[in-house]
């Protein structure tokens, strides 16, 4: 086109029309490669949000699932030890019928002192055994009734104890740590 003009030569219109369409196709050919530019730049936004929403939904399942995890360890650690402690209860309130026995028999008249401190020493073996497994007596006679601990079977007057104190144990209660085993078997005093 210079070369027209530099002639003084007026440029053909086709070789005009030749030359903005070339040049209008370079322009629309740039702006063609900046729109998959920023395309590309969408795509790839919108792929690194896809994988921040994936990579946050899998966070939060990892979490629940150790949360669920160590709910789980904590239940069987608690439910195995709550077997244990229900076995051993179970266990020594078998054996209080034998050890009351035991108080009764040493209770007894004997003529025989041998036998007498044989099932003395036997009976003390008996307390050993409690008092490593963590059992206690209830102390009842002379304190206030506690219905969580005595369980009154008889109301007498006329006592040398206070009212709602209890006056008579006929049965002993015993406890397993804090666990109640038998409550203590009593008179209560009105």
């Amino acid at each position: 086109m210079e070369d027209k003009i530099i002639d003084n030569e007026l440029p053909d219109e086709e070789l005009l029309e030749e030359e903005i369409a070339e040049e209008i196709d370079d322009v629309d050919t740039e702006l063609e490669d900046e729109d998959d530019a920023a395309s590309e730049y969408n795509d790839s936004a919108a792929q690194y949000a896809e994988l921040e929403d994936a990579l946050s939904e899998a966070n939060d399942k990892y979490l629940r699932l150790f949360a669920e995890y160590d709910n789980y360890r904590k239940r069987t650690a608690r439910e195995k030890a709550d077997t244990y402690s229900n076995a051993a209860a179970k266990c020594i309130e078998t054996l209080l019928p034998v050890i009351d026995s035991f108080e009764r028999s040493l209770e007894a008249e004997c003529s025989d002192d041998n036998f007498k401190n044989g099932m003395s020493m036997i009976f003390g073996q008996m307390k050993d055994f409690l008092t490593k497994m963590n059992v206690t007596e209830i102390e009842a006679l002379g304190a206030e009734f506690d219905p969580n601990f005595h369980n009154a079977i008889q109301q007498l007057e006329d006592t040398d104890y206070a009212s709602n104190h209890v006056c008579q144990v006929f049965q002993k209660g015993y406890m397993l740590g804090d666990k109640l085993i038998r409550p203590a078997m009593v008179a209560v005093a009105v």
